[in-house]
């Protein structure tokens, strides 16, 4: 880029504004979701970490755990209960 008299424009001044320019759209859209649905969510998201908290409790006295990692958490967290039994099944059938 040619520099131009008082714009010091670097690579990562741009990377930083577009993350900025993303992080407030998604912060727009989060105040415009309903809020029964961010509830729902939160909720989903509790429940689904503390079966998968339960899951590799009781399932490691047998050797049966579920790695908790971003794909993992991102499905109990969003289904829920039936999201941490579609991983134990996904385990017993797949892997």
């Amino acid at each position: 880029m040619p520099n131009l008299p008082g714009l010091n424009w670097d690579v990562n001044v741009i990377i930083a504004f577009a993350f900025g320019i993303l992080l407030i759209y998604l912060i727009g859209r989060l105040f415009l979701m309903p809020i029964k649905l961010v509830f729902r969510l939160i909720y989903n998201a509790i429940i689904g970490g503390i079966m998968l908290w339960v899951v590799n409790f009781i399932g490691g006295h047998f050797g049966f755990t579920i790695a908790i990692n971003p794909i993992t958490a991102l499905v109990a967290g969003i289904l829920g209960i039936p999201g941490v039994v579609l991983l134990i099944l996904f385990k017993i059938f797949i892997a």
